[in-house]
């Protein structure tokens, strides 16, 4: 949980009060590799953060899964759209590794928000960061090429690189594996 402090404290002291009724709250779960986090067609209950592991989510199709995102150990994940909106999410979320997930209910998080001076400091704190990503990735798909895409994986995400195996990359950046083949050969 102090992971989860810290990761507050960088943009705003937290007194212990208010960390305590916060943290309160907050449940441990963890997900074997490859389990379903939010299934989709149900409504995501919790904003939680990556404790340890690694996060998918992806459109689900018969021909072929769209991943659009990653989330790793330090970040804050959810499928935020449902959870601000309570309708039901259009794709999964699973564990892509071994996953430890600190969460808060929708309806605790209400809470924290009513009762502390701080709640809606972190809640804008975890939904920027979300949105952030979002974004940077949509320009990302509309303005660069899928072999520029990859390449900003080496510097703005190496992790994705090393943990990630290719066919989700090469849907994450909106390729076939086989173009991502292709890309790293001329590359290397």
């Amino acid at each position: 949980m102090q992971q989860i402090r810290d990761n507050f404290e960088r943009m705003i002291k937290l007194s212990d009060e208010d960390w305590n009724i916060f943290s309160s709250k907050l449940i441990r779960q963890e997900f074997p590799k490859k389990t379903t986090i939010l299934q989709n067609g149900h409504v995501e209950g919790y904003l939680s953060f990556i404790e340890k592991g690694i996060v998918r989510y992806y459109i689900p199709s018969e021909n072929k899964d769209l991943t659009f995102t990653f989330v790793f150990d330090g970040e804050f994940t959810s499928g935020y759209d449902s959870f601000i909106t309570r309708i039901p999410a259009n794709y999964t979320i699973e564990a892509l590794a071994d996953t430890v997930l600190w969460r808060i209910s929708y309806n605790d998080l209400q809470d924290i928000y009513a009762e502390t001076e701080i709640g809606n400091t972190i809640g804008r704190f975890a939904s920027e960061g979300l949105f952030l990503k979002k974004s940077k990735r949509e320009l990302s798909l509309l303005n660069d090429s899928a072999e520029q895409r990859y390449l900003n994986l080496f510097t703005e995400q190496p992790q994705l690189i090393q943990k990630i195996p290719q066919k989700y990359l090469a849907s994450y950046i909106g390729i076939t594996p086989q173009a991502l083949s292709r890309i790293r050969k001329r590359i290397y």
